[in-house]
C-alpha cells in the first residue's frame, strides 16, 4: 500500500496487487466521530472512480439523523482503477467476469474491443487477501457489517462473490447487473450454489439486493428472472429483495438507489 494524501475526511491510496499485476487506486472516508463499539460498518464500491462520491456523500448527509434515513457512519471504500476511460472500460471487462472455456457476445459487443476478461477469480483474491486485510488493520471495522456494491459488469461480480464466496462479505448490493454477459452464465452459477447446499452452511445470514431502472429493457427481465430463482430456494439465511426505479436508466440508476441500498446495512 502507498499512502497518497488525506483531505478532510478521505484518504487517498494505491495498492499493488500481485494476483492482478495491477496497481488500484483506492479512497476511503471515514467518520469523523469515535468509533462504536465493535468498529464502523463497511461499504466497499466497486468503479469507485465513477461512484466513490455518490457513496460519500450518502453516508456523510444521511448519518447525521441516523433514527430517520436508516444511514449510520460508516467507512467507505471506493476502488478504482486508473487510465483514460476507454483504458478503465476495457479493465473493468477483465476484473469483473468470471473465466471460461469460451464466451457468448451480444449482438452489440461482436466486433469491439473490450479487451480481456475472465479475471474475476483473482480479482476476488485481491479483494479478500490483500485490499481487505490492509482496511482491516487501518481502520476500525465491524467484520459482521460489511457491504460489497456494484454497477453494471461491478454488479455481476457482486453476484459471483454471493454465490462463490457467500461468508465475505454480510450484504452485497447489485444494481443493474450484467446478468446477459456469456449467455447469462451467472444464472447457471446461482443453479449451482443452490444445488451445492452452500447456505445452509453459512455462519451468519446475508441479504441481496437487487436494483435496476425501469427502462433499462432486457435487464429488467433478467433481474426479475434471477430474482425468481433464487426464491425458489428461499432460505433463512439469505434474504433477496428486488426493486424497479421507476423512469430510470443505466446511467441514473446508482444516484437513484444508493440510499435505499445503503439503508440494507441497517435494516
Amino acid at each position: 500500500m502507498t499512502h497518497q494524501v488525506q483531505l478532510e475526511d478521505t484518504e487517498f491510496w494505491t495498492i499493488k496487487s500481485q494476483f492482478m499485476d495491477y496497481t488500484y487506486d483506492v479512497k476511503v472516508h471515514v467518520p469523523q466521530e469515535a468509533p462504536p463499539e465493535g468498529g464502523f460498518p463497511i461499504y466497499y464500491v466497486l468503479d469507485g472512480n465513477s461512484y466513490f462520491h455518490f457513496a460519500h456523500d450518502v453516508i456523510k448527509l444521511q448519518s447525521r439523523n441516523a433514527p430517520k434515513t436508516l444511514i449510520s457512519p460508516a467507512i467507505v471504500v471506493g476502488i478504482g482503477h486508473h487510465g483514460e476511460y476507454e483504458e478503465r472500460s476495457k479493465r473493468r471487462f477483465y476484473d469483473f467476469t468470471p473465466a471460461a472455456d469460451q464466451y457468448v457476445y451480444p449482438e452489440r459487443l461482436k466486433g469491439a474491443d473490450i479487451g480481456f476478461h475472465g479475471g474475476a477469480e483473482k480479482f476476488l483474491a485481491f479483494l479478500e487477501q490483500e485490499l481487505m486485510p490492509v482496511v482491516h488493520d487501518k481502520y476500525s471495522v465491524d467484520q459482521t457489517k460489511q457491504a460489497l456494491f456494484g454497477h453494471s459488469l461491478s454488479g455481476l461480480f457482486v453476484l459471483i462473490t454471493l454465490f462463490k464466496r457467500p461468508d465475505l462479505f454480510q450484504y452485497y448490493l447489485a444494481t443493474s447487473p450484467s446478468i446477459w454477459w456469456n449467455d447469462h452464465e451467472i444464472v447457471g452459477t446461482a443453479e449451482r450454489f443452490f444445488r451445492d447446499g452452500k447456505l445452509e452452511k453459512l455462519e451468519d445470514k446475508k441479504k441481496l439486493l437487487i436494483t435496476v431502472g425501469s427502462k433499462e429493457t432486457f435487464m429488467v427481465d433478467d433481474a426479475r428472472e434471477l430474482y425468481s430463482l433464487i426464491n425458489k430456494h428461499r432460505h433463512l439465511n439469505l434474504t433477496t429483495d428486488l426493486y424497479v426505479a421507476e423512469d430510470e436508466n443505466h446511467a441514473s440508476i446508482v444516484p437513484t438507489i444508493m440510499s435505499r441500498a445503503f439503508r440494507v446495512v441497517h435494516a
